[in-house]
């Protein structure tokens, strides 16, 4: 069984862990990546404290199994009250997109709460882990939705050397290959997105899910740079027109008012031209839509196979 220190510290069987995505995070898709030996994550997004009481409430009626509350800092207007919230409702995992954590950190770990921070470079993670974060996920550019400039592949390992704390690998995983080369990295485990949204607990509409299917190697594009954090999605009507809208220079608060909402419009409305379809650049390796369980238990006997042929290649 593929087993890492990361497995006992969060309590999971499986070192996979399940990206906190806003509107598809739910408490369903949450549970049913825990009940499956995986670390599932609520994504609170912007959400008011009692929408994301009520998915907490929710995903302790599902599952039994540890799970997590993604807090993205940047974009939540309600954080201080979220990780009251959390600490009240006794969560034991707390993911956080941290570059200005503020004392989130402190008043979570003085609470006995577990934190993962999100980083996308080598500077952050040091601060992070200086102030006290216990895991630290080294998310690539090849992420959907907001990303940093550096690829996973330079980014994992040199985070690995950097810090003494544990180190998950996100963006671009999708099977057991991928499992396998984050471990050959140094990381302890992996993160997924993209490809959890294509799972049958996942409440993201079926067009969303069509979309990432239909995808190939080249269907997603990042927007927003001007912005100072872009995001990656799939190519569609809504993005070539942030593009070009962009190029135009119109005002950030214009450019935000143009984007504000097009998430929802996609995942829950459907509708995948007008919307943003955020999705990673791994779209191109899902080909089905299963249960999570099933997903999970595939991506653990291909990485096992894999390790056991790699075995045989080592004299």
């Amino acid at each position: 069984m593929i087993r890492t220190p990361l497995c006992d510290l969060l309590g999971i069987k499986y070192p996979i862990v399940q990206g906190g995505m806003a509107w598809v995070g739910t408490a369903e898709l949450a549970a049913a990546v825990s009940n499956a030996g995986g670390l599932g994550v609520i994504g609170g997004g912007n959400a008011p404290p009692e929408e994301v009481a009520q998915e907490i409430r929710l995903a302790k009626e599902l599952t039994d199994k540890p799970f997590g509350l993604n807090i993205p800092l940047a974009i939540s207007e309600y954080a201080d009250d979220i990780v009251t919230l959390c600490i009240e409702e006794g969560v034991k995992i707390v993911v956080i997109g941290a570059w200005r954590p503020g004392n989130h950190i402190t008043r979570l770990k003085e609470a006995g709460v577990t934190v993962i921070t999100v980083i996308a470079s080598v500077a952050l993670a040091k601060r992070l882990a200086r102030q006290g974060a216990d895991v630290l996920i080294a998310e690539g550019m090849e992420s959907g939705g907001h990303i940093g400039d550096i690829a996973t592949m330079p980014l994992v390992p040199q985070v690995v050397d950097a810090v003494d704390v544990p180190v998950v690998a996100a963006g671009g995983f999708a099977d057991g290959r991928g499992l396998v080369a984050a471990l050959a990295l140094g990381a302890q485990g992996i993160q997924m997105g993209t490809r959890f949204i294509c799972t049958t607990e996942c409440a993201a509409h079926e067009n969303y899910k069509r979309a990432i299917i239909k995808a190939r190697d080249r269907s997603t594009m990042t927007t927003g740079h001007s912005l100072g954090h872009p995001v990656r999605a799939l190519k569609n009507p809504m993005v070539h027109e942030f593009e070009e809208l962009e190029r135009r220079g119109i005002t950030e608060a214009e450019l935000i008012e143009f984007g504000t909402g097009k998430l929802r419009l996609a995942a829950i409305e459907g509708d995948v031209k007008n919307g943003s379809v955020m999705a990673g650049q791994i779209a191109g390796m899902v080909h089905d839509i299963v249960p999570t369980k099933e997903l999970i238990e595939r991506i653990v006997a291909e990485a096992e196979e894999i390790i056991g042929r790699l075995q045989g290649v080592v004299s």
